[in-house]
């Protein structure tokens, strides 16, 4: 073989080496950049597959809170509505009673028992001082108010008359009339000073001057309750509440 021959030959061996590894490379990352390619697309659908669920799930949490709080809205309804019911048939009953009592009771006045004093009274003026108390017991306190002072202009005169002011001033006291209260307290007391809630009467006056701030009438008002009325529950009441006051 010619020598020039041999060296063609040579080289053309080396291309064609080169040029198939060069084919190989190029093959390699080919298929590296098809397996990456494919990875993330599996990242991404991974990733949109569990946003999905996550937002179908907020979804679901946010349709039952919805659910629970217009059940809880409804509950209130009717909570609302079966307490309107109940105050209106306390009232229809407190009324038929009183209607009931005054067709049941005699013509005439007769001898009652209350708070421990026996007087004579008229079968209207116990129905009335007896629904009055009715609504106060029932929490009706501002009603409970105009019933009492009803019936204290309307019998001025009644044996009935130092229970209905030691009611009425409970009454205001429970609607924060506390300056009034005290007046009607303090007419009960005139009015009746040896009555059975007399002690119970001097502690809610002070009790009202508390509310109003007024330690030092309160602390009077407590000091005379002790030596009225010594041996009384509202006496060894209005002795802690005086070790308290400042």
């Amino acid at each position: 073989m010619k020598p020039r021959l041999a060296w063609r030959q040579i080289a053309f061996a080396a291309a064609l080496v080169s040029a198939t590894a060069g084919a190989h490379a190029a093959l390699f990352e080919d298929d590296e950049a098809r397996r990456a390619i494919l990875d993330l697309r599996e990242r991404v659908e991974t990733i949109r597959q569990r946003s999905s669920e996550e937002t179908e799930q907020l979804r679901r949490s946010v349709l039952d809170l919805q659910t629970q709080i217009e059940t809880m809205r409804g509950d209130m309804q009717r909570m609302t509505g079966k307490n309107e019911e109940l105050t209106k048939a306390l009232s229809d009953l407190q009324a038929k009673q009183t209607q009931q009592g005054a067709a049941a009771a005699p013509n005439g006045p007769a001898q009652v028992n209350v708070d421990g004093r026996e007087f004579t009274a008229d079968p209207r003026e116990k129905a009335d001082f007896d629904a009055a108390l009715g609504i106060f017991r029932s929490g009706q306190f501002a009603q409970a108010q105009t019933a009492f002072a009803e019936f204290v202009k309307k019998y001025p005169q009644s044996g009935y008359n130092p229970s209905a002011l030691f009611w009425l001033g409970n009454a205001q006291y429970a609607t924060r009339n506390y300056t009034e209260a005290i007046a009607n307290f303090r007419s009960m007391l005139s009015l009746a000073p040896d009555h059975a809630k007399a002690p119970e009467a001097v502690l809610s006056i002070a009790n009202c001057q508390i509310e109003l701030k007024d330690t030092k009438g309160a602390r009077r008002t407590l000091e005379d309750l002790v030596k009225a009325y010594p041996s009384s529950e509202a006496a060894q009441a209005g002795k802690e509440r005086l070790a308290r006051l400042k």
